[in-house]
Formats: structure tokens, C-alpha cells, sequence
């Protein structure tokens, strides 16, 4: 409930009558502050008024005034600058480290407010506000999704970023590993990202023309040469085994990873991990799969048709440029502080469809205009950095049905 009345004092959700300081001044709300989620008082650089005095500084608050030693304010110089110390129950006077007394604020959370938002945390229901959706007006629909894409975009190229960082700013390498992870489409995602930051491009580059070997550098660092039995024939199995055996020590290769890592449990054949390293290595063969190739395509059709190997559908390509190339758009755009690759990356996923899964299904249900991988990101990204954590009090849909 603390959070609750973070959230009454910062959008000003105050009582109908006038503001008193509990030593019986006049208060006013000049500007609330910017709120902290850090280390610190709750609110930055607010500005008040008390009496006739006008005071900028920090606003701290908790459900109890006696919270505020429990805290261990009154011995921390960083709680000085406290001009107002807010509280739902006042049940002590507080004094600073320099043993000044704070000013204190008794302040109530709305009856119907605290019922609002009991709803939204208990209910079983998803999405929980789905009661209003189709009240609320499209342009702050639109605001809210166009926030929520930027939020998600940010957040993946920064994965990204960090491969580009463990790679000594090696973009193709970072992007042959963030390629590999969503082949893995999930299940397998983790290790293939292990497989791939093991695998060496250099070597692999020297071998260019011929797949057979770029194969067994791939197979063999996976450990699963023996799993193409239906795709292989003996004697191109052992052939396999023989080209990696060659290129282990001509390269010297790392060691393969445990081939029990890989999972196969409820997977359809054609996600079958090798099955899917023979599509990388066909891809990373062909020379479609480079960084280059990847950020200079200029739209999704022409993505489509790089992208195209033997055993993937349109939807799986769909996912690998939604996941890889989108990403590797925005974070390249990012770190070159160039905006025409941020804004390829949007761009593309406005042309790609939606994609059809549960979360996005539930959406559509309460009204939502699901149309494209655009809005279909933006959702995702409100289920698992809002909905999955009952982050409510962030949510512009939250606010919208907290109102009401």
C-alpha cells in the first residue's frame, strides 16, 4: 500500500479540502517531484509551499510516520534535504541527522482507489483492466503501445550490446550468436547461444566453399554429428566425423559442448536442434546470414528471401527478423547514434504481421486492434514488464482503470 500512496502523492489525487502540515500550516503541492526507485528519499526535487515559505528539495514517504526511524532517516545525512515527510498515519514527530524537525503531511488513499486497486492485484483475470479497455480512446491506446514498442526495442538491443561488448565490439560475431539464440525459437535458446559464441568465424570463414566442413565445425562443437542418422547417410556421417577431427586440430578447436544439453522433449523434427545447425550453416554459407547482409536490407520481403532455407516456414523467418534483425537494427542504430537503422527497425516490424499466440489472442479479446508485429512487441512487452509483475501503478492502462 506504500506504493499506492506513492502513486496518490505524484499524480496530486488529493482530499477536497485544504492541505495542512500537521503542526497546522497551509500547504500547497507546487510540482511532486521526480519520483526515485532508487537508493534515497521517494521523490527528487519537489517544490512546496508552507505558509508563505516556498521550499524546493526531497519528499519522503510511508504508511507510518514512526517508518521513518525504522528506516534509519533520522541517521542518514542523505535525508537533510527532506522538506515534507508524508504519511497515511502520523504517529510521531520525525527529526533529520542534524536533529531538525521535518515537516509532516498526513495524506489518506481514496477509499475508491485503494477498492480499484485491489481489484487489479487480486483478480485472476488477464488482462486484469480488461474491463476498460473498450472505453478508453484510441490516441492514448496508441501512446501507451508506441512507449511500450520503444521500451522493448531498447531492451533487446541492449542484449545486443552486451554480445557486441564480450566480442571486443565484433558486430558479425554478436550477430552470428543473437542469429544462433533464436533458431533456437525458445526451448533451445540458452544453448544455442552457448553453442554459438563457441563456434570460430575466422576458421569457419577459411572453409567459405565448402558447406560439408562449416557443418562439421558446427555439428561437431554441438556434439550432435551422430543425430543426423535421417538427414545423413553413414558414410557422410562419418566423413563428418572425419572433416571435424581434421579441423579440431588444424583450428584447435574448443571442446564440444555436453550434447545433453540440447532438448528435444514435445519438438516437432524440424526443430530438432541439428536439423536447425544445418539451416545456420546453409544460411551462414550462402552469406545471407552476415551482419552486413542483415542491417542493409531495407524491408521485410527482401529479409524474407535471405532468410529462406530449406525446412523454415514464412512464420519461423518472421521471428528470426522480429528477434534478430530488428534488434541488431535498433541496437547498431543505438550505438552509432545513427536514427535510420532505429527507424528500419520500427519500420520493419510495422510491415511484418502479428503474431498469433495467447497473450496477443487475450488482447484482442478486450478489443485491442492487433495488426501488426509492432503491436503485437508492445504487448508482450506490457505482459512481462507490467501484467506478469503486477506493476499496475506504471501501466498507462492501469492509471485509466485507477481513475475511474
Amino acid at each position: 500500500m506504500e506504493k499506492l500512496l506513492h502513486y496518490v502523492w505524484k499524480h496530486k489525487i488529493l482530499p477536497l479540502k485544504a492541505l495542512m502540515t500537521t503542526d497546522g500550516r497551509d500547504l500547497e503541492i507546487i510540482d511532486p517531484g521526480l519520483h526515485n526507485s532508487n537508493a534515497g528519499p521517494d521523490f527528487f526535487n519537489a517544490k512546496i509551499r508552507i505558509g508563505k515559505t516556498v521550499w524546493a528539495g526531497n519528499v519522503e514517504i510511508h504508511l507510518k510516520s514512526s517508518d521513518w526511524y525504522q528506516h534509519g532517516h533520522h541517521l542518514d545525512p542523505a535525508y537533510n534535504n527532506t522538506i515534507l515527510h508524508v504519511a497515511k498515519t502520523v504517529n510521531c514527530d520525525v527529526k533529520n541527522s542534524d536533529d531538525k524537525d521535518v515537516p509532516q503531511l498526513q495524506l489518506d488513499i481514496p477509499a475508491q482507489l485503494a477498492i480499484h486497486y485491489q481489484e487489479l492485484q487480486s483478480t485472476e483475470d488477464y488482462p486484469r483492466c480488461h474491463k476498460m479497455i473498450p472505453e478508453l480512446e484510441k490516441m492514448k491506446i496508441h501512446g501507451w503501445m508506441d512507449s511500450l514498442l520503444i521500451e522493448r526495442l531498447a531492451e533487446r538491443s541492449q542484449k545486443v550490446l552486451s554480445r557486441v561488448k564480450e566480442t571486443n565490439g565484433d558486430w558479425e560475431q554478436a550477430a552470428f550468436v543473437t542469429l544462433c539464440r533464436n533458431f533456437g525459437f525458445g526451448l533451445n535458446g540458452d544453448t544455442f547461444e552457448n553453442w554459438a559464441k563457441l563456434i570460430p568465424l575466422y576458421a569457419v570463414n577459411k572453409h567459405r566453399d565448402n558447406l560439408v566442413q562449416i557443418e562439421a565445425i558446427f555439428l561437431g562443437l554441438a556434439g550432435l554429428i551422430e543425430e543426423c542418422d535421417k538427414q545423413k547417410s553413414n558414410d557422410e556421417i562419418a566423413y563428418l566425423k572425419q572433416e571435424f577431427a581434421y579441423l579440431s586440430r588444424k583450428f584447435s578447436l574448443p571442446d564440444p559442448i555436453d550434447s545433453k544439453l540440447w532438448k528435444y522433449l514435445r519438438t516437432h523434427p524440424q526443430n530438432f536442434p541439428h536439423t536447425r545447425i544445418l539451416q545456420i550453416a546453409s544460411l551462414y554459407q550462402s552469406g545471407k546470414a552476415q551482419f552486413s547482409s542483415l542491417i542493409e536490407a531495407e524491408d521485410f520481403e527482401t529479409l524474407q528471401k535471405a532468410l529462406q532455407v530449406k525446412g523454415t516456414s514464412a512464420n519461423s523467418r518472421n521471428l528470426l527478423i522480429i528477434n534478430t534483425v530488428v534488434p541488431l537494427l535498433y541496437a547498431y542504430g543505438t550505438n552509432h547514434n545513427e536514427r535510420i537503422f532505429q527507424e528500419r527497425a520500427i519500420r520493419l516490424l510495422e510491415e511484418i504481421p502479428a503474431e498469433n499466440n495467447y497473450i496477443l489472442r487475450q488482447w484482442k479479446a478486450c478489443g485491442l486492434d492487433v495488426k501488426t508485429a509492432a503491436d503485437s512487441q508492445a504487448l508482450i512487452q506490457l505482459k512481462k514488464e507490467y501484467c506478469d509483475r503486477l506493476d499496475c501503478l506504471r501501466c498507462r492502462f492501469g492509471y485509466e482503470y485507477l481513475k475511474r
